[in-house]
């Protein structure tokens, strides 16, 4: 599926090259940067909208562009052991590679105007206002950052050079070569394991669950990225025990107990009003399937669950972080992640104690910082 690009020009500085397409025999342009591979006569926009054939190459079209800037507590991305309690400054741009009908943010992600990116940023502005708002990471979300990979990284860079961690909130429906770059620049990850039947994501958000799982192998087997799976459960379509049974299991064969997930509440949303919210007693339910096949860090989300959105300890049991929705209370780890009961590791990115954002949003114009 392609959309018209008009209007499109190279002098635009959100305007830049990519380098994941090649030319094809027809005269079109393929992108190669996700395995959807839309192939683009001149003038033409990929399904994700924002990456385009304009004079023979495929350009990025929201470079520094953004919906919007926003500093939320990591644990709402959801990362439940990545420097818990402490702010991270989120933004996405526009589009998505996916086309799900269940989308949360499909005022973002299926954005089909570009006045949508409101606020304008440079990577390195928006490496220092983190720094000067106390920011400990930068998240790319809200749409999927793998489609303004270019952007992504240069983001990334800079954070890195301010010693600013960088967040990818992703489906990982991405190529292997971009794949490789892009997770190269980012600290932690969480993907978006939506379902574990190909029938699901083909019908349900129009893309393959197999490269999903390559995805989500490479992170853990091939990187230094810490990575948790989130798998929003919507009632009759991918919450069934079977299912969960089949996908936890896949999770600790392939990547072994220590990778967090998070079974998350859906509510009727976009395209998808006839299904019902989630019950919290499914997302207990599958809790309780993921830790009975060996996963130790299994999460509830979306909901008021503090037995299920709390972090123990997989030797003796003692709560190691309480939280109340995004609010830290008690705080058994010491500075390198062991359980101050027992001594046994708990997996993650961890520092002597932990932040006190808490629950607050706080949105941010870059504006003031350039």
């Amino acid at each position: 599926m392609t959309t018209p690009a008009e209007n499109i020009s190279l002098d635009d500085p959100g305007v830049v090259p990519t380098r994941y397409w090649r030319k094809l025999e027809d005269g079109r342009i393929q992108c190669d940067l996700c395995p959807r591979e839309c192939k683009l006569h001149e003038g033409q926009r990929g399904l994700c909208f924002v990456r385009a054939n304009v004079k023979d190459q495929v350009v990025l079209t929201t470079y520094g562009r953004s919906s919007g800037y926003c500093i939320d507590p990591v644990e709402k991305k959801p990362l439940n052991h990545f420097l818990p309690g402490t702010p991270v400054l989120s933004f996405g741009t526009a589009g998505c590679n996916l086309a799900c009908k269940f989308c949360q943010n499909w005022d973002i992600s299926k954005s089909r105007q570009l006045d949508t990116l409101m606020d304008k940023a440079d990577p390195e502005t928006i490496a220092r206002a983190a720094e000067e708002l106390g920011c400990r990471s930068v998240a790319y979300t809200y749409n999927d950052p793998v489609i303004f990979h270019e952007y992504a990284i240069d983001v990334a860079r800079a954070c890195r050079e301010r010693n600013i961690k960088s967040v990818a909130v992703t489906a990982g429906y991405i190529s292997p070569e971009p794949r490789k770059e892009f997770f190269q620049y980012m600290d932690a990850a969480n993907v978006d394991l939506k379902a574990f039947t190909e029938d699901f994501y083909w019908k349900v958000t129009g893309s393959h669950l197999a490269p999903v799982l390559e995805t989500i192998e490479y992170i853990h087997h091939e990187t230094d990225v810490w990575m948790e799976l989130t798998t929003l459960l919507i009632p009759g379509y991918n919450d069934s025990e079977k299912e969960i049974e089949e996908m936890t299991q896949w999770v600790v064969d392939k990547l072994g107990p220590d990778v967090p997930m998070h079974f998350t509440a859906f509510h009727p949303d976009y395209k998808l009003m006839d299904a019902p919210r989630t019950p919290l007693s499914t997302l207990k339910r599958s809790r309780g399937i993921a830790m009975k096949n060996g996963v130790r860090y299994a999460y509830t989300g979306n909901v008021h669950d503090k037995a299920g959105d709390s972090t123990y300890c997989h030797s003796c049991g003692v709560r190691l972080i309480e939280r109340d929705w995004y609010v830290l209370g008690e705080w058994n780890l010491d500075a390198k992640g062991h359980c101050t009961r027992c001594g046994a590791q708990c997996a993650g990115v961890f520092e002597k104690g932990h932040g006190d954002w808490g629950s607050k949003r706080q949105p941010v114009r870059l504006a003031n910082y350039a």
